[in-house]
């Protein structure tokens, strides 16, 4: 469908979503576009990173002590970091 259109009706496309939405509210629409696709991006890192690593054994992981975890909006966005709570694995009895 976007393979038929002509440069002419292209830029009369752009001109109608110039003149819906102001040249003021396009930046900041870009800009945060560009910021979701970074955080989708990075999410989706973790995961394959979740999935690709080894199940730790359990005497390694109580000898030395774990930092905790965050979660950040955006890469090096430290403002938004948050904690990570993990469920506990340890049997009650």
């Amino acid at each position: 469908m976007l393979g038929n259109l002509k440069p002419l009706e292209i830029v009369l496309i752009l001109l109608v979503i110039i003149l819906l939405f102001g040249a003021k509210k396009l930046p900041d629409m870009a800009r945060s576009l560009g910021k979701s696709a970074r955080i989708l991006k990075s999410e989706a890192k973790a995961m394959k990173k979740d999935d690709e690593a080894p199940v730790a054994d359990t005497h390694t992981a109580e000898s030395a002590p774990a930092a905790p975890k965050t979660i950040q909006a955006a890469p090096g966005d430290v403002t938004s970091a948050r904690p990570v709570t993990e469920p506990n694995h340890t049997t009650q009895g």
